[in-house]
């Protein structure tokens, strides 16, 4: 017979020591996005400079961030670096490891939304005396956008279930609390079966976010495509 314990599951769902840690991988993922949009944003710019060094620099560091394990970033973060003379706490290491893997994907993707503006745009806004801040301001980045904003959402909703490696160095996420209470509690399935809940529910109510966004930017292209028809 299986070994189930009903009020066990309904007593974890309101778990506070749980609910903090669905509290930790919110906040997790919402900082490591942000800082992950901001860094791939520069090196999105940078791969497509014309200087050789600054292309190559940026393609370096994708490079090397996309071809190996966040595993393997967090624990070099964590605990090689300290050998070096350069410390960071749990939540730093968690918080640096998990940007700067981001970054690499996000660099990517506004590349190719970058990319995908038609050049002839670009062309015309210098034509009439626009700047290059104002081009990429105006012209590129609204475009852009509606490239960008269906993969990116699809990053958020990866990273929210990606924070679970942190627990990896201790960061007391939900995947680690549930570990937590498993070692005290032994009651393993539940308690998995409620991690994988709260996970689901947060990709859930991410991806009505998601389509709710999509459909404005939807919304707001159709005019410029009408435009760009004529």
């Amino acid at each position: 017979m299986l070994n189930w314990s009903w009020p066990g599951f309904f007593g974890y769902l309101v778990n506070p020591f749980i609910l903090q840690g669905v509290f930790t991988t919110l906040w997790l993922t919402v900082v490591a996005i942000l800082a992950g949009l901001a860094l791939g944003f520069g090196l999105a710019l940078l791969r497509r400079s014309p200087s050789r060094l600054l292309s190559g620099v940026a393609g370096a560091y994708i490079w090397l961030f996309r071809g190996t394990p966040l595993l393997v970033q967090l624990i070099v973060i964590y605990t090689a670096l300290p050998e070096l003379g350069i410390r960071f706490n749990v939540w730093q290491a968690a918080l640096i490891g998990l940007s700067l893997n981001e970054a690499a994907y996000l660099a990517e993707i506004i590349r190719a939304g970058i990319e995908a503006v038609p050049k002839g745009q670009v062309r015309a806004a210098r034509a009439v005396g626009m700047r290059e801040p104002q081009i990429m301001r105006y012209i590129v980045i609204p475009q852009a956008l509606k490239i960008i904003v269906p993969p990116l959402g699809n990053s958020v909703n990866g990273l929210l279930k990606t924070t679970s490696v942190t627990s990896v160095i201790s960061m007391e996420e939900l995947l680690r609390r549930t570990q937590v209470l498993i070692q005290e509690q032994f009651q393993v399935l539940e308690l998995f079966t409620v991690a994988a809940l709260y996970y689901l529910l947060l990709t859930t109510l991410w991806d009505i976010v998601q389509r709710r966004i999509e459909r404005r930017f939807g919304r707001a292209d159709q005019p410029l495509a009408a435009a760009d028809r004529r």
